[in-house]
Parts: C-alpha cells; structure tokens; sequence
C-alpha cells in the first residue's frame, strides 16, 4: 500500500499551501521557493489526476477532491509527528505518557506528581486522563481485556487501570487496593430532621452513586458497603449517578447526599475536613488499581516512573 504514496515532500506541500491558501506562504513554512511549491503540487496532481487547486485572481482555491482528502492528510502528518516524538523519547529522559482515569489523575496522581518531575527534570510527563473503553473485559475473558489493554498503551508508555489485574502479556504491579465507605459534608451529621448518626440512617438520606462499581464489576458501591454492614431496607436504586467520583464529592460537598466510594480519591477533601468517612466500616474491593505496561517498556524513564509511583502508593497519605 505504501508504494503507492506520492512523494513526501508533494504531500506536505499540497497540505501547506491547502491550509495557507497560499503558495507563497507554504514556500515560507516549508524553507523553499514559491516555484518549488508550485512544481510539487503540479507533479502531484499529475500523479493523482486530480485537480487540487483553482486560481482566481491570485489567488488559491481548494477544489471539492482537495477539500475531502486535506483534513486526513493532516491528521496523517499529526500522526508521523507524533511517532517521531515517541522515538525520540527513547532516549534517557525524553516524553513519558501516563494513561489514567480522570478522577485517580485529579484526585490522586496530580498532588504527588510534582515530586517526581523535581527529581526527574529530563523527562517530560504526559498524563492522557481517559475512561476505560471495554466496560465490562474482565467478564468478557481475557482477550477483550487485552485489547483494553492494548488500546489505553496504543500511545502511552504505562497505565493505571481500575480492574481484577489479569493483564496476561503485559508487566502488571499492584499499585493500591481499594477500600469504599460512605462520604459526606459533616452538616449531614447535625441534619434538624434526619442527623446521620448510623448507618440505618442512610435510609433518610438521598444515595449519591459513584458508578466505577456498576460499570466494572457489575455490582454498585452502595450494595457493596450496605452489604458488609448488615444494612436492609435501604433503596440503592434511587438518587443521581455520576461517572466521575470527583464529580460525586462535589455534589457531597454541597450536602445534596452520601455517596459510598474510595476515601483514597477524596485524600484532600477528608484532610480540610469538606467531607467526612461518618462511619468506620470500609469494605475492601475485589478491584484494585494495577500499574500496567508492555513487557519490552524498559527505557529508563519508564523504569523510574514505575519505581516512584510504586514508592508513592506505599505512603498513601503522602502529598
């Protein structure tokens, strides 16, 4: 497929002076002469047989053909970009790219990252805070969780995954195991009409839902929580649902309700006292979070992310 490409240098100038409109402007960016430009595009609009340019009145205008192709030949300029960073990454320091669900980068990685860019000052750090795209890969059998595997390290260098960390094929550590506990704003505990004082109180209070425990392990945190603690009669299907813990603390914090999640993730917001853990119980997760990356991923910058992340889940209250 590839030897049928028109030559490089005849792509990149039809893509500069596309986006210019603009031979000489693309001559400018690209180092070379205006007349330079003008024979690449012409060379390749012979190539092609395709008309890539009308003239009018001196100036350029794209036809429907160079319309239609131009945004993906730049997303394909983007991607070799790209790539050529990757390699030179390869180098002791270099770019490190981190993939990460949105509310352990906010909540957890972010207040601890600075130390190690103090201590590694030669490498650059990437963080691609993102969902898990195959929700349920651990019921599906380990080859729909590969690919999830696959798909979060397709242009990351590790991953932080939340699952069961059955990753066969790839280097896996054990970064955290996981506790929930019901969280909320200490004005709940002096609430005129319903003070929660015990966990049967819940049954007063609106359920907010940190979905994390439906999508991945098919069972909510509600129902894991109330469980351990030999609590009936509450209604777990009732009050809103949200896809970000980050986004259920808020509304905690704002004393619309409880929400039953990892006080890991609500570290600061328990240390300034905005939310509290009104009970002792913490149920233990099946899940945990897993350090992941490819079993080859051994350059130095990623060997050092791995050690001092490591190092950091150790201390778990550290900031």
């Amino acid at each position: 497929m590839y030897a049928r490409l028109p030559p490089l240098n005849a792509l990149k100038a039809f893509e500069a002076a596309g986006r210019h409109l603009s031979v000489k402007k693309a001559a400018a960016e690209l180092n070379v002469t205006p007349a330079a430009v003008s024979h690449q595009i012409k060379a390749l609009e012979d190539a092609l047989g395709v008309k890539l340019f009308l003239r009018r009145n001196r100036a350029l205008e794209l036809t429907e053909a160079a319309r239609a192709c131009l945004p993906k030949l730049r997303e394909g300029f983007d991607s070799l970009a790209q790539a050529v960073e990757r390699l030179r990454a390869h180098k002791g320091g270099g770019m490190l790219t981190v993939s990460v669900a949105p509310s352990l980068a906010a909540r957890w990685l972010m207040p601890r990252l600075h130390r190690f860019l103090a201590s590694h000052p030669e490498t650059d750090v990437r963080v691609s805070a993102r969902l898990r795209q195959t929700a349920e890969g651990a019921r599906r059998g380990a080859a729909a969780e590969r690919a999830t595997v696959d798909a979060w390290l397709s242009d990351s260098d590790v991953a932080i995954l939340y699952g069961r960390g059955d990753y066969p094929g790839f280097k896996v550590d054990k970064l955290m195991a996981l506790t929930i506990t019901p969280i909320c704003s200490p004005k709940l505990l002096t609430d005129p009409e319903h003070p929660l004082l015990r966990p049967d109180d819940l049954r007063h209070q609106l359920l907010l839902h940190d979905d994390t425990g439906d999508v991945y392990d098919g069972v909510s945190f509600w129902e894991v929580w109330l469980k351990a603690a030999g609590v009936q009669g509450v209604d777990v299907t009732r009050g809103p649902h949200f896809s970000h813990a980050v986004l259920a603390f808020e509304a905690a914090a704002e004393g619309y309700g409880v929400v039953a999640t990892m006080p890991v993730l609500a570290e600061a917001d328990l240390n300034a006292a905005r939310l509290i853990t009104p009970f002792a119980l913490r149920a233990p997760l099946a899940s945990a979070y897993y350090l992941v990356c490819r079993e080859a991923a051994g350059r130095p910058a990623v060997r050092a992310f791995r050690d001092w992340l490591l190092a950091e889940a150790a201390h778990p209250s550290a900031s």
